[in-house]
């Protein structure tokens, strides 16, 4: 078969997919809502940048670079006043929106602004924008709007692979059929909502006997919905779905030094009436957590040791070599600086560019 599909070629080296020094602009998570109470301040580091996050008496979670401007304390051993945030050595005083509003020693504070990051809070959780400005979104479910859900927090990971190779096994049918032994024969197909987020779906029949298929049916009836949503490459939604039955697994993650990853698990159900309503949304979010920890563990023990490599993509391999295709058209940025990645490049041309005017004008004057 010809390794071409979809445009897409082997040889070629990615410049996103499965880097560990490059990453997508957008939405990624930071905390669950409820280890950040109102008054705290937290160090966190995403994608190799240094950041604190803090809550003020408004509620509201703000997010800045870790260190002051004026000598580069770190924000994290500060206090909370109100709704802004003093640096511990020097006392000096910032807003929500970075701004220097306060110096002890001066009667009008210094004309000085910590960086502040585009910040967002849903589904039980903070959420940051690697950008300056927001582009797309929070990631979401496709049925959400208009409709009420329950959300519950699943259970944080961590895996030693890229985000990429984890999350790509949403739609790896030979891995499904053949590891997971699910009977879902399935052709997916793509549609790409936006720049940023492409999802993959089908319509099967649940076949075959087990406990875990009877429950499935018990749910589900015969009829499945399946479909993988990707937001920014490192976001997945995984919905099995129906008329009657909504179940939803969102596995958020970011990337930590050598390409490995950390995530949080979602668990969301569209909303019933009543009191046997509630009782089955609570068991419906409890199997979401089993199967999307049992996923985690299978994929844990194949992924540790795993190597990547499409030498030889078939047929069945084209939902993956469309993600791929997708996330290489997307706005890269540089692993710590947050810098767009051509804009990397572009500096090294100008440099070289500057190096042989130079050297043109060294050898002019010498001759």
């Amino acid at each position: 078969m010809n390794t071409n599909i979809d445009n897409f070629n082997s040889v070629r080296k990615p410049k996103i997919f499965n880097q560990s020094d490059s990453f997508i602009e957008g939405w990624y998570w930071v905390l669950p809502s409820q280890s950040l109470l109102i008054g705290e301040v937290k160090a966190v580091t995403i994608f190799g940048k240094d950041l604190v996050v803090y809550r003020g008496k408004d509620r509201r979670a703000i997010i800045l670079d870790a260190y002051c401007p004026h000598m580069g304390t770190s924000l994290a051993e500060g206090n909370v006043e109100g709704n802004e945030l003093r640096c511990v050595l020097h006392r000096w005083k910032f807003d929500a929106e970075g701004i220097c509003v306060d110096v002890p020693d001066l009667d009008e504070p210094v004309a000085l602004k910590a960086k502040t990051w585009p910040t967002a809070e849903q589904y039980g959780m903070i959420w940051i924008w690697t950008g300056e400005t927001p582009q797309q979104p929070l990631p979401f479910v496709l049925d959400w709007e208009n409709q009420e859900f329950d959300v519950s927090l699943g259970s944080q990971f961590s895996i030693n692979c890229h985000p990429h190779l984890l999350l790509l096994h949403g739609v790896d049918m030979q891995q499904i059929n053949l590891v997971h032994k699910l009977p879902l024969k399935m052709v997916l197909e793509k549609q790409e909502l936006n720049q940023n987020a492409i999802i993959f779906s089908s319509i099967t029949n649940i076949n075959g006997k087990s406990f875990w298929l009877n429950l499935y049916r018990w749910f589900f009836n015969n009829s499945l919905n399946y479909s993988v949503c990707y937001w920014y490459g490192t976001t997945c939604i995984v919905s099995f779905s129906n008329e009657s039955t909504h179940l939803h697994l969102m596995f958020t993650t970011r990337m930590l030094p050598g390409g490995k990853t950390e995530g949080q698990t979602l668990l969301m159900s569209k909303k019933r009436k009543g009191i046997l309503g509630k009782l089955i949304n609570k068991l419906m979010l409890r199997v979401g957590k089993k199967i999307s920890d049992r996923l985690l563990k299978t994929n844990d023990r194949i992924l540790q040791t795993m190597q990547f490599d499409l030498k030889t993509p078939i047929k069945a391999d084209l939902s993956i070599m469309q993600f791929i295709n997708h996330l290489e058209r997307q706005k890269p940025l540089t692993w710590e600086t947050w810098l767009l990645v051509r804009s990397r490049e572009r500096e090294e041309e100008v440099r070289e560019e500057r190096e042989k005017r130079e050297k043109w004008r060294d050898e002019l004057v010498n001759d």
